[in-house]
């Protein structure tokens, strides 16, 4: 087993998301980290009490609220973000950013600053990348503002680490997937999960039809090719977070997080009706393929993913939900 790590105090923004839960449960579980205790940043939503948990309410809109959660914290764990809401983006994604990192940066106690990024800063699959995509490909954000909010916060944390020496570190990931989501990426009916939103391209009396038979949707780039899409499983990234703790080489680098290899469309429906018996739509659209290279954080943290296209159809498909546990979209993606 790993030694475990030094003793600290974590500030997790965005907490009660998709990731922020998974990790804070699996760091509070990891004899690793039985010396971290967790403060939680929260403003609407809350988290269930633990001795090792402290919730501090506010907003990261509010320089107060932010300078006093950062208060004591040895870590950041920034994980708080905005999706295509014009209203609140640049409050929250670039301004909260902003008072997080002046904070940092003039905090004794700061020793490490990590963010989530996203593939959104690289342009998703809205641009043709005719070889896999690394880190120091140019930040090319697609139209709309949740892009440019990822292309702006990579742009902050690595102007910090210039202009003050912050040990930062940005894990930038594609689409995060946990419980059943990938089955609803697949959807036809009004219950789609994310984007494309399949019922729209190929009009309602189609899509009513295909949900009547299970059908699943083949992404065609405008060639007529399947297209490969970047994904990673809420395990596989609390995984390589958990590595970037206190890591030496982790100080001040830009790592893509995802499967080893893209989700290819026409592979994935040809698995379905293999494995299911589910028939295939081809649905033309005008995205192209990208392939995320992950080989930077397997050589600098030792990291692996353990989800590949056929755990991550395995694990969606096999989910049962409790009742307790409803389907809920906080987000469109």
């Amino acid at each position: 087993m790993t030694a475990p790590r030094s003793s600290g105090v974590l500030l997790v923004t965005g907490a009660t998301g998709k990731v922020g839960r998974t990790f804070v449960d699996r760091m509070l579980a990891d004899p690793r980290f039985d010396g971290f205790r967790i403060r939680a940043l929260c403003h609407k939503r809350t988290l269930a009490p633990h001795p090792r948990v402290e919730t501090v309410h506010g907003s990261i809109r509010q320089r107060d609220d932010v300078r006093r959660a950062v208060e004591g914290a040895t870590h950041v764990l920034h994980l708080a973000t905005s999706k295509e809401t014009p209203d609140e983006v640049m409050d929250v994604a670039v301004k909260g950013m902003f008072w997080l990192l002046e904070a940092c940066r003039a905090s004794p106690a700061l020793r490490q600053f990590l963010l989530v990024g996203g593939d959104a800063a690289v342009g998703h699959f809205h641009y043709a990348h005719p070889v896999p995509v690394v880190e120091t490909q140019p930040h090319s954000a697609y139209p709309g503002c949740y892009a440019l909010s990822k292309v702006l916060e990579e742009v902050m944390l690595q102007q910090y680490q210039v202009q003050y020496g912050l040990n930062g570190c940005c894990l930038r990931a594609p689409w995060i997937m946990e419980k059943d989501d990938f089955r609803y990426t697949l959807s036809f009916g009004e219950d789609v999960f994310g984007g494309p939103r399949w019922h729209e391209l190929v009009g309602p009396e189609r899509a009513r039809e295909y949900v009547r038979n299970g059908a699943v949707p083949v992404m065609l780039d405008p060639e007529g090719r399947p297209v490969q899409r970047n994904f990673v499983h809420v395990d596989d990234l609390v995984d390589a977070l958990l590595l970037a703790v206190d890591a030496p080489r982790a100080r001040q680098q830009l790592l893509h997080v995802c499967m080893d290899e893209p989700v290819d469309y026409g592979a994935l429906a040809a698995y379905l009706a293999r494995t299911r018996g589910l028939p295939a739509v081809p649905v033309p659209t005008v995205y192209r393929s990208t392939w995320l290279d992950n080989s930077k954080a397997k050589f600098l943290l030792g990291w692996r993913p353990r989800y590949d296209m056929a755990r991550l159809v395995e694990s969606a498909w096999s989910y049962q939900r409790a009742p307790d546990d409803p389907r809920v979209v906080w987000y469109p993606g």
